[in-house]
C-alpha cells in the first residue's frame, strides 16, 4: 500500500518513509509512526509522518 491516504496511516503503523535528504535517491527509512504531520486527507507525495526515532519524512510504504 502507498502512503498517499491519511485515513490508512495511524499511530503505531510500520512504515517505510523518505526522508528530505534522500528524496534524490529514493532511500527508504523503515519504522513506526509517533505523529502524523499532514493535516489534509491526502498527499500526492506521501503524507508526512514522524517516526519514533525523531526521523520525519513522507510515507512511501505501509507495511502489514
Amino acid at each position: 500500500m502507498n502512503g498517499t491516504n491519511r485515513n490508512t496511516i495511524s499511530i503505531g503503523t510500520e512504515v517505510k518513509i523518505v526522508l528530505k535528504q534522500h528524496q534524490r535517491t529514493g532511500q527508504l527509512t523503515q519504522g513506526v509512526v509517533e505523529r502524523i504531520l499532514t493535516k489534509s486527507a491526502n498527499h500526492p507525495h506521501g503524507i508526512k509522518v514522524k517516526l519514533e526515532t525523531g526521523e520525519v519524512g513522507r510515507v512511501k510504504e505501509i507495511i502489514e
